[in-house]
């Protein structure tokens, strides 16, 4: 008999921009999409498989699965056997700067290099820091610990970090920034064409070999970011899909449970719960 797919999110007491996945799944699937922030998994049981920078991976149990933040990405559960796994997600903003004091160069642009990898030392700081979040101690505990798991990724990219910086091209960062100019807007294709100042057909192909998404998923991924954040901060569901351009709670909610596994309401009581 099939598990029921299941998924709590758990936020940082400590540090706001930290948050924590618990997931089983069997038998669902998630939408290409991408995260803001970088996301730190592991594959407790079962197995993950899921398209991510080009290539198809399956990551089994034990393995450690690394997002640097707008890699787009799906998944589901492989083979017979429910999947476990534990997902942290930290901000940029609170990664960067222990990058920094750990002596990384460039750190806004720092980049891991491997998605899938089996490193158990990773491993180990990971599943560490999701403790910590679910049992709520102090800052200056997870503070620490952010800082030895930075030390970590420090140490085992310093020699790749200046390969794995992904070249930024202004035609599409000015398209991107158009984008998220009008996150609350509908966005035509012809306009993008126009911010880009290339043919439409050109601009589908060109955008999705440089973001993994085509310009309209990418959209729809940035809406539901944005909604995510409002959904933290209190806002009420009709106020989200009304204020980000979902025409009903309906629409809304079609949207949110591929990027997130559950619905807004889900995702906004698995937090009230925390």
């Amino acid at each position: 008999m099939l598990t029921e797919n299941r998924f709590q999110f758990a936020k940082s007491a400590a540090l706001d921009e930290v948050m924590l996945l618990k997931a089983s799944m069997s038998d669902f699937s998630y939408g290409t999409h991408a995260h803001e922030e970088f996301s730190f998994g592991v594959t407790l049981s079962g197995r993950q498989d899921f398209f991510a920078l080009g290539e198809y991976h399956k990551s089994h149990a034990g393995n450690v699965i690394v997002f640097n933040p707008e890699d787009a990405h799906d998944g589901h559960s492989g083979g017979e056997s429910t999947l476990h796994y534990k997902m942290l997600y930290i901000h940029p903003d609170q990664l960067v700067p222990m990058l920094e004091s750990a002596g990384v160069h460039q750190a806004k642009s720092f980049r891991v290099g491997k998605v899938l990898q089996d490193d158990a030392q990773l491993r180990s700081h990971i599943l560490g820091l999701a403790g910590l979040v679910e049992n709520n101690v102090s800052s200056l505990e997870y503070s620490s610990a952010l800082y030895e798991f930075a030390e970590c990724l420090a140490h085992k990219e310093r020699l790749k970090t200046d390969t794995t910086t992904r070249i930024k091209d202004p035609v599409f960062e000015r398209v991107r920034d158009y984008l998220h100019s009008h996150v609350t807007e509908e966005v035509s294709l012809d306009e993008l064409s126009q911010v880009a100042q290339m043919s439409k057909y050109h601009l589908l192909r060109r955008f999705r070999d440089y973001f993994g998404m085509t310009p309209h998923q990418y959209w729809q991924n940035y809406r539901i970011n944005r909604a995510k954040e409002a959904l933290e901060l209190g806002m009420s569901l009709a106020d989200v899909a009304f204020t980000f351009g979902f025409s009903d709670l309906s629409y809304f909610n079609r949207r949110f449970k591929p990027v997130f596994g559950i619905t807004p309401y889900q995702f906004r009581r698995n937090l009230l719960r925390t």
